[in-house]
Formats: structure tokens, sequence, C-alpha cells
């Protein structure tokens, strides 16, 4: 028996750094770990001057907040720009927007300017790199490696980042401790120097489309109506605001409990740093098993119970050993909980919105964790450390019980890959791709017998046709021929139709197939295609003339 689960785990490890044998995402993952690298010892250097300049504890805490809070408020605007354009460039534009940021806030330092405004505004405006770098570098992993690997290569991210954290923090504090914070800004405007050079050297082949790109109003509003369609990434959603918003509070008050708690310098803060990414790192090794053994539900409970348990025994800790042990714990559920989420997202998205869909996961998910270190260093200020820390336990544990209204669900067997194939009908009018509303009409023969069936699968049809941009969608039955039905809905403009029927899926023209056997008659269901006009002296009557065709 050991022997067959040491072979498990085996095959589990390798399948966890399959993406790895990807050149292109070997490439990039490592030096994103070089940039993480960077960023962690400047996250302990802002946080330790942040300590030392200041006596409030909230502006402490809302060094966490001014790096999160872009995510929150850009990461729409982010995911509707990584669907429409290039992902490579938006990563090498962000990359370098942040490399410039960290250059001037580095001079700032260097000529004395260590103002805490100054500090978190800077901070702030390298959260807005990330904001943008982040949903394009996730969209990409499904262009870069295979689906089957995208769960891995998920896993992977967290990996990297917290086997850096188990590093960084803690030579971040060495650096601090013996060299001052200068160098570790330095060093970090250094290490974004490594993914710029990374993506201009890989190339990968992104799906594309011979339409030509959204609006960003029309993006980001087909953007909110998918993921508000879909209870896989709402469910996600929701645990993950909540589970941030609770949790944050372990690291964004760590450099409180290191200076207050425990008496400690910034290598402490560093040890205490290294623990978490310890713990996280083993739980990023081992998240395969985890995850056959589990179901994801079970997952993300169990990741609440753990961070509920750091956050309690932090509280108590009376040791700097006690606390990095506590910490372990609380970075094993931290990746647990956040590759997770973050998976399921993934593969409920079809790659032609999975930008859009990440962004706002991940607005959200910032907007919780911006949220929970604001108000996790106001009680910590304002009563105590200990009552946050134990506050923000109990509000996790009641997070792993929210699963019983938001239930984490996973499958890897959807095909939400479009088919990026249809023949737009011949239309007897002139129509430019901005032309519209279109008015789009099928009508159905259903015999008496085959209603009940039929109605079934115009509620799934509906949602499959509003999920790729209909809009307005209705059934009407004829009240003089009960026999006859018709199915219509609305698109902006011709263009918005061309871009919905480009997005069917396999399993969208099945269905298709399914409500056609239900049809009676000779002919085919008759589709009639209409542009929406106003009356008024300015229009042309004959623009409101329908074409009528028969697919």
């Amino acid at each position: 028996m050991k022997w067959v689960r040491r072979a498990d785990a085996d095959a589990i490890s390798s399948t966890t750094f399959t993406p790895l044998g990807n050149r292109t995402f070997r490439a990039i993952w490592v030096a994103t770990q070089v940039s993480n690298f960077g960023s962690l010892m400047q996250t302990v250097a802002i946080s330790w001057l942040m300590a030392t300049i200041s006596t409030s504890d909230l502006m402490v805490a809302l060094v966490q907040a001014s790096s999160t809070l872009p995510s929150f408020v850009l990461s729409i605007f982010a995911g509707a720009l990584v669907d429409n354009f290039d992902r490579r460039r938006v990563m090498l534009a962000a990359q370098g927007a942040m490399a410039v940021a960290s250059a001037m806030l580095t001079a700032l330092i260097a000529l004395g300017c260590v103002d805490p405004w100054i500090i978190l505004g800077f901070s702030f405006l390298i959260g807005c790199g990330g904001a943008f770098n982040n949903p394009a570098w996730q969209a990409s992993l499904g262009d870069i490696v295979e689906r089957r690997d995208l769960p891995a290569a998920v896993t992977l991210l967290s990996v990297g980042f917290n086997t850096t954290r188990s590093v960084g923090p803690a030579m971040g504090g060495v650096i601090v401790a013996f060299f001052g914070p200068l160098t570790a800004f330095v060093l970090n405007t250094l290490s974004y120097l490594a993914p710029v050079a990374a993506i201009w050297g890989c190339k990968w082949e992104a799906r594309s489309s011979s339409l030509p790109p959204e609006s960003m109003g029309t993006a980001i509003y087909d953007g909110v109506r998918f993921t508000a369609m879909s209870s896989e990434i709402k469910a996600a959603i929701a645990r993950g605001t909540l589970f941030g918003l609770s949790s944050v509070s372990i690291v964004a008050l760590l450099p409180l409990v290191a200076r207050d708690q425990l008496a400690q310098g910034p290598i402490g803060y560093g040890v205490l740093m290294a623990g978490f990414g310890c713990g996280a790192f083993l739980a990023g090794i081992f998240n395969g098993l985890i995850r056959r053994i589990l179901t994801q539900e079970w997952l993300i409970t169990l990741a609440c119970a753990a961070c509920a348990a750091c956050s309690i025994s932090l509280a108590l800790a009376p040791t700097l050993a006690v606390a990095a042990a506590a910490l372990a714990l609380g970075g094993v559920g931290w990746v647990v909980a956040w590759s997770g989420l973050g998976v399921s997202v993934q593969l409920a998205s079809p790659r032609w919105i999975v930008g859009r869909t990440l962004s706002i996961y991940n607005a959200l998910t910032f907007g919780g964790i911006a949220a929970g270190s604001w108000i996790w260093g106001a009680v910590a200020q304002d009563y105590s450390l200990t009552w946050a820390l134990q506050s923000s336990g109990g509000a996790l544990l009641l997070v792993a019980a929210s699963g019983f209204l938001f239930p984490v669900r996973e499958s890897r067997e959807w095909d939400l890959d479009p088919l990026e194939s249809f023949d737009a009908p011949a239309v007897a009018l002139d129509l430019k791709p901005r032309s519209g509303p279109i008015v789009i009409k099928i009508e159905y023969s259903i015999p008496e017998k085959n209603v009940e069936a039929f109605l079934m699968l115009m509620r799934e049809r509906r949602r499959v046709q509003s999920r790729v941009g209909a809009r307005h969608w209705t059934l009407l039955r004829n009240l003089q021929a009960p026999l006859q039905w018709t199915e219509t809905f609305r698109t902006p403009t011709w263009t918005e139709y061309l871009r919905l029927n480009h997005r069917l899926t396999t399993a969208d023209r099945e269905l298709d197939r399914r409500v056609l056997k239900l049809h009676s008659g000779e002919l085919s269901p008759q589709l009639i295609l209409s542009i929406e006009r106003p009356t008024g002296p300015t229009r042309k009557p004959d623009q409101m003339t329908p074409f009528v065709s028969h697919r």
C-alpha cells in the first residue's frame, strides 16, 4: 500500500510540473519568479519602512491595500483589453510600466522622500501595472499550454509565487537589516527586466478572429453578462471575495505581529514570511494529489479552516518558531484556496472571454483583499492586534460554512472552444459592420406532443444564446396558429450578430439539432433577419424591409 501511494504521488508531481516542458511557459514562468522575488523583497522593505516612519497601524495595513486596490478598479477594463488585443503586447506594456514606477519610487527613496503617502501612491501605480499584466498572463495560459495541462499551469503560478515567498521575504529582511531599504528597491526595479526580456523573446499563437475588436462598452457588457450566467464562476467569485476579505489579515498584519507581539526586527519578519511561503510551496507540490482525493468544495472548506487556525494561532503565538509554524499552515490553506478557485474560473470560461471572466474574478477578490486590509488594520488600531486576528479567524470559519450557499464545482469535461465557423446569410441591403440593431426571428412549427420537450430545450437555448451575445431573447406562440412558435432576439450591430454565431460551440450546435428534430413541416425553421429603424421623416422606408432566408 505504501508503494502504491508513493507511485501515485510521483505521478501527481510529474503532472504538476508538466507545463514546464513547454519552452514558452517555462521562460515566462521562470522570469516571473525573478520579478516576484524582487517584488517580495520590496514588499518587506515597504512594510518595514512604513512601520518605522508611521505610528499608525492602519497605514501599515494600507500597504497591502494600495497594491491590490488597482486590480479591483481596473481589472474589468484590463480584461476587455486582453480579450480584444494581443495579450503578449499587453504584458510587455504592463511590465514596462511597473518597471518605470518602481524606478521612480527608488529614485525618490534615494533622495530622502519617504512620506507615507508617496510610498502608498507609487505602490498603487505598480499595482496598476499588475492589474493589466495578471489577466493577460493568466488568459494566455490556455493559448500556451494544452487544456489538459491548464490546472497544473494555474497551480504552478501559485507554487512559483509562494516558492519565492519562502525565500524572498527572508532575503528582503536580511537586505533591509544590513543594507537598508534602498537596496531592496533597486533590486526590485532590476527584476522587472527579466519578464520583459522573456516576453520579448517568446511568441505564441493565440486564437484570432476575422471580426474587428469589440468596443470597450460591448466587451465589458458581454463579460459581465457571461459571468452573471455562469453558476460556477459566480460561486468562485463569491467564495474568493469572502476568503480574501477574511484571510488577508494574516499577511496584512504580519509586520505588526513581528514588531509588537514578538518584538522582532526585519529579519524576524522575513522568517515569518518564509514560514508562510514554505507551507504554500508544499501545498503546491502536492496540490494535484489532494485534488484527486477531495472534491473542489472540500478543498476550499479545508483551506478556510487551515487559514482560520493560522490566524487564531498567530494571535496567541508566544515565540517566533510557533508563529512561523502557524504561518506554514496558513500558507497551505492560502495556495490550495486560490489555485482551486482560479482553476474553476479558467475551466468554466471559453478562450474568447477568459480575460474578462478572470478580470472580474480578480477585481472582486482583490477588492475583498483591499477591504479586508483596511478592516483588520482598523480593528487592530481601534481595539487590539489579538482581537483583529481572532475575529478574522472566526470570519474564515463562516466562509468555510458558506459552501452550503455557494458550492464550488469543477468539471474537466466542458468543451467551450468556439467553432469559429459560420456562413453569414446573404442579405438584400448593403449592411455595414456597425449597421443595427439587428433583430433575429426564427419560426418553428411544433406539434402539440412535442411542446413540453421543445420548451425544455428552448430554456437551454435562451441561456446559450444570451451567453454568446443575444439580447432581449423571447419565445412567442402564435395565438391564431398555435403550432407556430417564434424565437426572437437582438444584437446591437451586424458584426455582433456574426460574432454571436462564431462563438457557438459543438455542444451549442448539437442543441440546435435537438431542437430541429422537434420541428415539423417540409421546410426547415425559417430565419428572418431585420434591421430595426425608428419611424421618422429622415429614414427611408426600404430600410425597414426584412430579409428572409431559410436554414
